[in-house]
């Protein structure tokens, strides 16, 4: 069982850079910074458990994509999505939401930037290895304004219309 080492980010405190994975137009691997994106801007974050389940698939994810205009509208200048998968799984995933205009799928592969937030989830004994918990953060200049995280299993406070609530 892997343990939490690091403390859940909370509301106030700065978010810890990291490096993330993505495919680019190519199909060529590329890393981003998460501070290269959220740095001077206001960044929604948020995590699921896994690409291609289904609440993430369903229901988180639609989510952000179906009011991305709004959240922006709003002032929000970047909506990522950030999963515990490689960074070609997560390009597939994000091709099967071709609605999709403003969100970006981002991969932490071996969930260092997720241990860094707080937010692994420890799922070895389903057979799903560290996960990310669900969660949104709302960031404005690298700082937390709004840290919604789940209880396992649940899908009620980390919604977009949460954040947006909280905007």
């Amino acid at each position: 069982m892997v343990v939490n080492m690091a403390a859940t980010i909370a509301v106030g405190d700065v978010i810890p850079d990291g490096t993330l994975a993505y495919l680019d137009d190519d199909s060529k691997p590329q890393s981003v910074s998460i501070h290269s994106l959220a740095a001077a801007n206001k960044v929604i974050i948020f995590g699921v458990p896994g690409a291609f389940t289904p609440t993430c698939s369903l229901k988180h994810v639609p989510g952000f994509i179906e009011r991305a205009e709004e959240l922006k509208g709003k002032g929000v200048d970047e909506i990522i999505c950030i999963s515990v998968n490689d960074p070609f799984v997560m390009n597939s995933w994000a091709k099967t939401f071709p609605e999709n205009k403003h969100v970006k799928f981002l991969a932490d592969g071996a969930a260092k930037y997720t241990h860094a937030l707080g937010l692994e989830l420890d799922l070895t004994e389903k057979g799903l290895g560290v996960r990310s918990k669900r969660f949104a953060l709302l960031v404005e200049d690298l700082k937390v304004k709004v840290a919604n995280v789940e209880k396992v299993g649940e899908f009620t406070v980390s919604s977009a219309e949460e954040i947006i609530k909280a905007l």
